[in-house]
């Protein structure tokens, strides 16, 4: 049986404890997921754990029951709201109606009151999950979806395959609404080794398919296609940030999958193009960005703009087996780049090749090479040594292993100074947004979204990247910036405590010591006093 989360806020701990032990939670098909004191810590409780319910007193401090529910909304609009409080104001009541709320309680609550409450909501909830998981009507979903000849233009576009006059003439033929200032691909990769027992690969990319339409596709113009096992993306942009707004939307797409399907997706995004011709390209970027999910991690969105910029120009005019190493340079360890290096030579060699073939394949490899250095900013020097000829020394190699074994050397020297490249460029990007934060502490309004504004990044990307290099997240490193300059001030400056909260960035003097105290184990009088 299907159990469903709950999240608890009341400022009253005994009210808390009441209402838990009112119930048999597990019996009625729930558990309790978390609660919290106040608005401020539900709401951060609400984004990590997305419950399924919220359940939430009018009266908190620092964050009332309304705007939480408001905000909780926000990041999940699907979330069931009830509302309990000890005033009987019909004013709140408006209020709860406007927010779809599944019941407005007056305290003290009735335990038969609640339990029927539930109930109904545990209908609704299995209601809903029966519809997005049913295999019935996921098969008619499917027999249902985009005509064949619809995918098979989008599919070509992704190929390249389509030039101004014949594709406008096929948009017009088959009614596709295909219109934006710029465009973008997207690809939606489902893992073959996380994936839910009891369910067919088909019907799994359908309930995914399914989920894309209904997340993605409400706010973005975006065509859906099948491919190869995963999902493709066309995306029509209008805004400058659109490209950001749709990788955290992705990012969420991918939370969401999870939660639903028990699938994991890795969602690879593409660099903005200016016209459907150059979808191509972008496509081949988003191919590439799903396969940084071995570095940066499954079950999320990785834009590969953010996370390689040198993929937006073209790849070195050599062969498949060549893009393939260099590939592996960026992305795979030792062993598996070791292991296309031979496959490539074995290829080359195994195929009839002439003399003149074999040289004209080590000037492009080399050439290739020298290509790759420079997008990636290496000097290549370091790569094949001081004053080194590498095209008469790749020349005179003379067996195919030697050629092997030569060319993981340089692929390995390549690999070893990408990676200190992009340490170098990441530990850049965190430092820049520490440098903003301690700029900007004191504005009350400061968030992880204004950061990634001035940072010109995506809140997903800057999120993973900012806990790996620091350990903590931005709102813990915000948190400590503010209480390590609040300390200075209060024991070096003398402020006063609702000086130093306006100066550190918190409008309710109240709250500001409520986080004090949590992050220093005592008020922030008691910390002056002790400090003397």
């Amino acid at each position: 049986m299907d159990r469903y989360s709950v999240l608890m806020a009341d400022d009253e701990e005994e009210i808390l404890e009441i209402i838990l032990r009112k119930l048999n939670w597990e019996e009625l098909g729930f558990e309790i997921a978390g609660s919290a004191k106040n608005g401020v810590e539900a709401l951060e409780l609400a984004e990590e754990l997305q419950p399924d319910v919220v359940m939430t007193d009018i009266k908190m401090p620092y964050m009332d029951g309304l705007t939480l529910a408001h905000r909780v909304k926000e990041i999940n609009p699907k979330v069931k709201i009830i509302i309990f409080s000890g005033f009987d104001d019909f004013e709140y009541a408006k209020e709860a109606i406007k927010l779809e709320a599944e019941e407005y309680l007056l305290k003290p609550v009735n335990s038969e009151e609640l339990e029927k409450v539930f109930k109904r909501i545990k209908t609704g909830l299995d209601r809903e999950l029966d519809e997005k998981r049913n295999v019935d009507k996921l098969k008619n979903y499917y027999m249902e979806s985009l005509p064949i000849m619809q995918e098979s233009i989008y599919t070509a576009l992704l190929q390249g395959q389509l030039k101004d006059k014949r594709r406008e003439e096929l948009f017009k033929n088959y009614q596709i609404e295909f219109s934006g200032d710029d465009y973008l691909a997207a690809l939606i990769h489902l893992s073959s080794k996380e994936r839910p027992e009891g369910i067919e690969p088909s019907l799994l990319l359908v309930s995914v398919r399914r989920l894309a339409g209904e997340e993605l596709q409400g706010k973005w113009n975006v065509k859906l296609v099948n491919w190869f096992g995963d999902i493709a993306m066309i995306v029509c942009l209008n805004e400058e940030d659109d490209v950001r707004e749709f990788t955290d939307a992705c990012d969420r797409f991918c939370r969401s999958v999870k939660k639903v399907t028990g699938a994991v997706v890795t969602v690879g995004i593409g660099d903005r193009v200016e016209s459907p011709e150059e979808l191509s390209d972008s496509f081949r970027g988003a191919d590439s960005a799903v396969s940084y999910r071995m570095m940066y991690g499954s079950g999320r969105a990785i834009n590969i703009a953010e996370i390689d910029p040198s993929e937006r120009s073209s790849l070195p005019s050599v062969e498949d087996g060549m893009r393939e190493v260099f590939h592996r340079i960026k992305t795979s360890g030792k062993k598996e780049l070791k292991e296309s290096v031979k496959n490539l030579v074995e290829e080359i060699i195994g195929i009839k090749t002439s003399i003149q073939q074999y040289r004209i394949f080590v000037m492009e490899m080399i050439a290739g090479i020298y290509r790759f250095g420079s997008s990636n900013n290496l000097n290549m020097e370091d790569i094949f040594g001081k004053g080194a000829d590498a095209y008469s020394e790749a020349l005179s190699i003379g067996t195919p292993q030697q050629l092997v074994d030569w060319l993981c050397g340089i692929s390995v020297k390549m690999q070893e100074k990408v990676a200190n490249e992009r340490v170098s460029s990441t530990k850049s990007f965190v430092e820049r947004a520490k440098d903003y934060v301690r700029d900007n502490y004191s504005n009350k309004d400061l968030t992880i979204e204004m950061v990634c504004s001035y940072l010109a990044v995506s809140s997903a990307y800057f999120s993973t990247v900012f806990k790996k290099e620091t350990g903590k997240t931005f709102g813990n490193y915000l948190t400590e910036v503010r209480m390590k300059k609040a300390v200075d001030m209060l024991v070096n400056e003398n402020e006063k405590t609702y000086v130093i909260a306006e100066k550190t960035g918190y409008s309710d003097p109240n709250y500001f010591s409520y986080v004090f105290k949590k992050q220093f184990g005592m008020s922030p009088s008691k910390y002056k006093a002790g400090a003397k």
